[in-house]
């Protein structure tokens, strides 16, 4: 697997970027294959807080509906309006388009408690493994 460089990663399968004292969230390739056709995303409104590693939205598939997980403690200051329209997006281009909010981070060293991309590709393969 090739992740793109400069990403933060969790167990659940966000990834984050930094963008100064703010981040942008969405959910890796390996979350969408998984997932198969993306055709609902429930993202919560600006100015919403979030503590890590609690649901923040739901991302809905022909496969599953399943929760978004807050990569760190932040609150939202956007959301990508444009997955209302279209969802199919976070299927096309998870680390671009697909983007789904951007957190104004309580603190920049919350990210230490994510993976680097290695570390991340080692877990997918550990659950594949299963």
């Amino acid at each position: 697997m090739q992740q793109p460089e400069g990403l933060f990663f969790t167990k659940e399968h966000e990834w984050l970027r930094l963008e100064g004292g703010e981040a942008v969230v969405g959910i890796t390739d390996f979350a969408q294959e998984a997932l198969g056709d993306v055709v609902f995303v429930e993202l919560p409104a600006p100015g919403t807080e979030m503590a890590a590693g609690k649901p923040f939205g739901v991302v809905e598939s022909n496969k599953s509906v399943s929760d978004l997980y807050a990569p760190v403690n932040g609150r939202i200051v956007a959301v990508n309006e444009a997955l209302a329209d279209g969802p199919e997006a976070v299927n096309r281009e998870p680390y671009g388009a697909g983007w789904m909010i951007r957190i104004a981070l309580a603190s920049v060293d919350d990210v230490k408690g994510l993976l680097d991309a290695p570390a991340y590709d080692a877990w997918v393969e550990s659950e594949r493994a299963r």
